[in-house]
C-alpha cells in the first residue's frame, strides 16, 4: 500500500509561481513513475507531468515550457514547480504513484491551485 501526501498549493496571480511536493510513502518509491495530474471544476482528471524510474519526464501540452516535475528518490519526493501561472491553471493537483508490477495506481488526496487574472 502507497500513502500519498500532497504539500503546497494556494493561490496567487497570474503570472507567479507555485511549487508542489509530494511524498511517498510504501512500495519501492524509485521503481515506480511519479506523476501530478490535475482536476478543474466540471472537467476531467488530466495528466499534467510525470516522471518515469529511469529518469524519463513527460509534460501536458498547456505546461511545457512553464512547469518542471523532478523526483528525488532518497526522499521519496515528487515535486512540481510551476511558474508563468494562468487562470486556466486553476485546478485541485494530484499526487500519482503508478506501480509497473501490478499496474496499480495510488493518489493523493490533492491540492488546490487557484490563479486569478
Amino acid at each position: 500500500q502507497i500513502h500519498l501526501v500532497e504539500f503546497g498549493g494556494g493561490s496567487v496571480q497570474a503570472g507567479e509561481s507555485l511549487s508542489l511536493a509530494c511524498v511517498s510513502s510504501g512500495g519501492f518509491f524509485e521503481y515506480n513513475t511519479m506523476g501530478w495530474y490535475r482536476q478543474a471544476p466540471g472537467k476531467q482528471r488530466e495528466l499534467v507531468a510525470s516522471a518515469g524510474p529511469t529518469g524519463t519526464l513527460n509534460y501536458a501540452d498547456s505546461v511545457k515550457g512553464r512547469f518542471t516535475i523532478s523526483r528525488d528518490n532518497a526522499k521519496n519526493m515528487v515535486y512540481l514547480q510551476m511558474n508563468s501561472l494562468k487562470p486556466e491553471d486553476t485546478a485541485v493537483y494530484f499526487c500519482n504513484a503508478h506501480v509497473h508490477f501490478s499496474a496499480l495506481d495510488y493518489w493523493g488526496k490533492g491540492t488546490r491551485v487557484t490563479v486569478s487574472s
